[in-house]
C-alpha cells in the first residue's frame, strides 16, 4: 500500500496532467459535432473489425455442421432425381431392379488408398446403418465404387481404382455395353473394355452405368472418352475414360441400397440351373 502512495505522489504531475488532458478532450469532443462523429466512426471501425474477425472464426467452426447440412440436402435432391420418371421412353431397367428413392445412405470418406493396384475407401457408416456387401457408391460426379465388407460402424468400399474391379457400362449416346475395368496406371482414368466395333464412338463422348448391373443405377456418370484403341485379336473397342471424379479427393458420398438385388440374383441361379 505505502507502495502506491509512494507512486502516486512521485507522478501526481503527470497523473494531474493526463486527467486534465482527458477532460478537455471530453468537453472537446461533446461540444463540436465533427471532433463526436469521428470518434464513434473510429469506435464502429474498430468493433466491426472485431466482429467481423469473431464471425469468421465462428463459421469456420461451423463448417462441418454446414457440410453435414449440405450433404443431407444433396441427398434429398438425388432422390427426387431417382424417382423422377421419363415418360417419353419405357420403364427404367433401374426400376425394375428395385432401386426406390429413399434408399440412398449419406457417408463421409475417412480413408482414402490410390496409389496402389488394389485401391479401397474406408467410410464412417457401417451395418448399424443398413449398409451391406454389394451396395453401389457414388457422389455428385459419378460412381466411387462399390461396399467390399462391413463392420457396425463402418464399411470398406473396392475403388473404381481398383484392379479387381470391374462394372456394367455403356456409351451415353449409344448404348452399346463394355466393362469397365482399371489398368493401375492413372489415378484420373479408367478403361471400357469389350466394347464391340460396330458402336460409334468419339473422343468426347460420355460413358455412364449400364442397366445390367444390380449393384448402380442406370446412367450414374462414369467420364468421358480419352483415347480410343482397337484390339487387333478380340476385334473390339478399349476406351480410354477420363474419369468426371477426382479419386484422390473425395469427401461425402452416397451408398445405394437395391433392396431386389438378393431376390435378382437368387432368380438368376435358379434360371440357370433349369438350363
Amino acid at each position: 500500500m505505502q507502495q502506491i502512495f509512494n507512486f502516486l505522489f512521485k507522478n501526481s504531475n503527470r497523473l494531474l496532467f493526463l486527467l486534465l488532458l482527458c477532460i478537455s478532450l471530453l468537453l472537446t469532443i461533446q461540444s463540436h459535432s465533427f471532433h463526436k462523429s469521428r470518434i464513434i466512426s473510429s469506435a464502429n471501425f474498430v468493433s466491426g473489425g472485431v466482429y467481423e474477425k469473431i464471425n469468421n472464426v465462428s463459421e469456420y467452426l461451423n463448417l462441418r455442421t454446414q457440410n453435414d447440412a449440405l450433404a443431407l440436402e444433396n441427398a434429398r435432391l438425388k432422390s427426387i432425381l431417382f424417382k423422377t420418371k421419363d415418360t417419353t421412353e419405357i420403364k427404367k431397367i433401374e426400376s425394375l431392379k428395385g432401386v426406390a428413392p429413399d434408399d440412398i445412405l449419406v457417408s463421409k470418406v475417412i480413408h482414402n488408398v490410390y496409389n496402389t493396384q488394389e485401391n479401397f475407401l474406408t467410410l464412417n457408416s457401417g451395418s448399424l446403418k443398413g449398409v451391406q456387401t454389394d451396395m453401389g457408391v457414388i457422389n455428385n460426379l459419378g460412381i466411387v465404387g462399390i461396399v467390399d465388407k462391413t463392420s457396425p460402424n463402418y464399411a470398406t468400399v473396392l475403388s473404381v481404382l481398383n484392379e479387381k474391379s470391374q462394372i456394367n457400362a455403356k456409351i451415353k449416346k449409344s448404348n452399346h455395353f463394355g466393362s469397365l475395368v482399371w489398368n493401375g496406371k492413372s489415378t484420373g482414368f479408367v478403361q471400357l473394355i469389350d466394347v464391340p466395333r460396330l458402336a460409334s464412338v468419339r473422343k468426347g463422348d460420355t460413358i455412364v452405368t449400364g442397366g445390367q448391373s444390380v449393384i448402380f443405377p442406370e446412367n450414374i456418370n462414369i467420364g468421358t472418352i480419352d483415347k480410343i484403341y482397337i484390339d487387333n485379336q478380340t476385334n473390339y473397342y478399349t476406351l480410354n475414360i477420363k474419369l468426371f471424379n477426382d479419386m484422390t479427393n473425395l469427401g461425402h458420398v452416397y451408398i445405394i441400397k437395391s433392396k431386389n438385388r438378393v431376390e435378382l440374383n437368387n432368380l438368376e441361379k435358379n434360371g440357370k440351373k433349369d438350363e
